[in-house]
């Protein structure tokens, strides 16, 4: 793996060259560690998998259930110890499970909540008292535009979702003055092998491409960019906020 230099980074956290990111193993989720990896941070990929998604010292594998609280407390911490301290976390573990809202169990309800939402408060817990030590840092949410849309089927993703917004905006409000910046990602339809199968069809892709206005969906890579590109931008004055990557599909009339 070719590091390409980004030498505002040494500026804005001193000694401080390790993050963290939960789903980074595959998907937007290792799109996003691999492009931490080439400005030279070490990264610890979190995951069922416990796998990285290229060969490279930068990138350490994390054998984790984000769902288990215990196991989350023990893993974080002891990357941090043998890692840290982080520059910040990127909570992008989630998963997307459809079912009719008048029939969705409320144990599927719960366990979505649990690996979408609750295990990303839980990280940022655990990564709040190196970041106030230290003067500040990042912690950068992954979302979905399906936060603000009412889409059939996806009451427990949605919601998921939704409270991510809203725990960036109020850690936002609550950790502003330590100098630690959160910022929520919101994706529109990007090509994942999570839905490889669905939009090798084609007729499924085509149904997808007619409702962005872009033509095509999203890439990885362009998400991966986006974030990291934010996160260094030097700009702590920027927090709370969400910012959606959908090719333009949320806003069309």
């Amino acid at each position: 793996m070719t590091t390409q230099p980004f030498p505002d980074t040494a500026a804005l956290w001193p000694g401080r060259t390790s993050v963290l990111v939960t789903g980074g193993s595959s998907g937007i989720g290792a799109a996003i560690a691999l492009e931490w990896a080439r400005l030279g941070f070490t990264v610890g990929c979190a995951s069922r998998r416990g796998t990285t998604p290229a060969d490279s010292a930068r990138l350490v594998g994390l054998k984790l259930d984000v769902s288990d609280e215990f196991a989350v407390s023990e893993v974080v911490g002891e990357y941090i110890e043998s890692h840290g301290p982080l520059a910040g976390v990127i909570n992008c573990a989630g998963y997307y499970d459809p079912k009719p809202s008048a029939t969705l169990p409320l144990a599927d309800l719960r366990t979505v909540l649990e690996t979408n939402l609750v295990s990303a408060v839980q990280i940022s817990q655990l990564a709040f008292p190196g970041l106030k030590e230290h003067g500040g840092g990042f912690i950068g949410n992954i979302g979905s535009f399906y936060a603000d849309l009412g889409v059939p089927n996806s009451l427990a993703y949605a919601a998921s979702k939704a409270g991510m917004a809203a725990v960036t905006r109020t850690l936002a409000v609550e950790w502003a003055r330590y100098g630690i910046s959160l910022v929520n990602f919101e994706p529109g339809y990007i090509e994942t092998g999570l839905n490889a199968e669905f939009v090798a069809d084609p007729e499924n892709r085509a149904m997808l491409e007619r409702k962005i206005p872009a033509r095509r969906l999203g890439t990885a890579e362009e998400v991966a960019r986006l974030v990291v590109r934010v996160l260094t931008s030097d700009c702590s004055f920027l927090t709370g906020e969400s910012i959606r990557i959908d090719g333009g599909q949320a806003i069309r009339l």
